[in-house]
């Protein structure tokens, strides 16, 4: 009678939501006003999961920015998918900032999470296996204490929670 419930906490991201956000971001940019008649560039390149970013100068980078995480909020992904590894001069007098897709956990922060996890001191236990940490408990309220106590915590990864058994 006393089954056991779980659930896997992720950082995985849905690369189709994010290359429909990509394309609206592409869309919205070339009907934009303050864009007409100036170079830019959306290069996402899905294997390495980077971003790279080209616009003519830094005003209109970050305005590039602030599209894309508006773009991929609304798509219903989080802006954490989004980490800066560097803004930095491209060829024609123009700025490139190269954005690294996050859709993991890092071990440190994995760790991290299965400690505030224990703290919670609820009958549940959370090991890391792989890229996730499953969750394990006999009591279903239990498992949701954690999800809303993970879910209230600042954590570099986009977290999300699947497989709840």
């Amino acid at each position: 009678m006393a089954k056991e419930h779980s659930f896997d906490i992720t950082a995985k991201i849905d690369m189709q939501l994010f290359k429909n956000a990509m394309n609206l971001v592409d869309r919205e940019v070339s009907n934009r006003y303050d864009f007409k008649g100036t170079p830019y560039e959306i290069n996402f390149k899905e294997k390495e999961k980077v971003l790279v970013l080209v616009a003519s100068s830094d005003n209109k980078l970050d305005a590039l920015k602030d599209i894309v995480v508006t773009k991929l909020l609304k798509q219903g992904l989080s802006s954490k998918v989004l980490d800066e590894l560097r803004v930095e001069d491209a060829s024609g007098g123009t700025r490139k900032a190269t954005l690294k897709v996050v859709d993991y956990i890092e071990s440190k922060e994995a760790k991290k999470i299965v400690a505030e996890i224990k703290k919670l001191k609820l009958k549940v236990t959370a090991q890391i296996e792989g890229d996730s940490i499953r969750v394990k408990g006999k009591n279903l309220d239990d498992l949701q204490k954690v999800i809303k106590m993970v879910r209230g915590g600042e954590w570099e990864a986009p977290l999300v929670f699947e497989n709840m058994r």
